[in-house]
């Protein structure tokens, strides 16, 4: 096969196709190496651990990564849980969460409950929860919060304020 009749040039499509009303068979057991290994009682002195909670943004709502070395520019990000920015981003936001890394770079419009920047944000930010710089942190622009916490070390200058406490959403 040449290369130009790679897998952007076929005709067909190759992909195995599986009637949906076929009964499906279970998958055949594998062997466990644990099953051959007797089994010794867990010392009564050691007590579990307790499982540690997941972060909230991870409970199967949307996460767009932008990736070191990755610029994203000229658009509008919608229907994104958390944005997570590790590289540059230019853009129109309306979600949840964003979070910048340290390396990380935001220029535009966001409206978020949450902002955590650890990188630099310039340009109009809404944090209605919350808006948190950390200490290696820069935001410049017209910035407003419901509560702030700002990192010894950490930057802000612009146009900042608090929102008015009817337009923060309710604990809960």
């Amino acid at each position: 096969m040449k290369y130009a009749e790679g897998i952007f040039n076929r005709t067909r499509d190759t992909r195995e196709t599986r009637d949906p009303r076929a009964p499906q068979s279970p998958p055949p057991p594998a062997a466990s190496p644990v099953a051959a290994a007797p089994q010794r009682p867990a010392p009564a002195a050691m007590p579990a651990a307790p499982a540690a909670p997941e972060p909230r943004a991870e409970e199967g709502g949307s996460k767009l990564i932008v990736g070191p070395n990755i610029k994203l520019k000229g658009v509008e990000i919608d229907d994104c849980d958390t944005l997570v920015v590790e590289g540059r981003v230019e853009a129109t936001m309306v979600s949840r969460a964003i979070q910048i890394a340290e390396h990380g770079a935001f220029s535009g419009k966001v409206d978020v409950d949450v902002a955590e920047i650890r990188g630099a944000f310039q340009g109009e930010m809404t944090a209605r929860r919350k808006l948190v710089i950390h200490a290696s942190g820069r935001v410049s622009g017209k910035i407003r919060y419901g509560k702030m916490l700002v990192q010894e070390g950490g930057e802000m200058s612009g146009d900042i304020g608090a929102l008015a406490p009817e337009s923060q959403p309710p604990r809960g």
